[in-house]
């Protein structure tokens, strides 16, 4: 029996290319101090700019309470800044730093060299995502 993996069921093709994909990308951001939660994190207040622990929870799709603790560790490493929100005393908004922002920057370099941009790849993953995303209505 060939068990070499362009015999491998798709599946586990799938799989095990994302869990050699990501141990290399950890391993690699890790060697800077810079945990894959903190980037995912860093990586969304870059893009969408300053915003709360809630909103930022809910596009990282993890629960508040884990946002939170990655949130304090972010802080305590200078990669973000938290400070109370202009309109509500009672809630924060969350800011990267520039040190962040620097931390970012490398981690962008790294993916790339894991990873390269593929534009086909890109938009097989970007499919399958749609297609088994949760709370997906039964119309699509």
């Amino acid at each position: 029996m060939d068990d070499t993996p362009d015999a491998w069921p798709l599946g586990r093709l799938l799989s095990a290319a994302a869990r050699a994909i990501e141990r290399d990308w950890d391993e690699r951001l890790r060697a800077i101090g810079l945990p894959h939660a903190a980037l995912i994190a860093i990586d969304i207040l870059v893009r969408t700019g300053p915003t709360g622990a809630d909103t930022l929870a809910r596009t990282a799709r993890v629960q508040p309470q884990t946002m939170s603790r990655t949130l304090e560790r972010m802080e305590r490493d200078g990669l973000v800044e938290r400070s109370p929100h202009p309109d509500d005393r009672r809630r924060r908004i969350v800011t990267v730093t520039e040190h962040g922002r620097e931390a970012w920057e490398t981690a962008r370099h790294i993916e790339r060299d894991v990873l390269p941009d593929d534009a086909a790849l890109r938009g097989a993953l970007t499919l399958l995502l749609e297609k088994h995303r949760p709370n997906r209505t039964p119309s699509g």
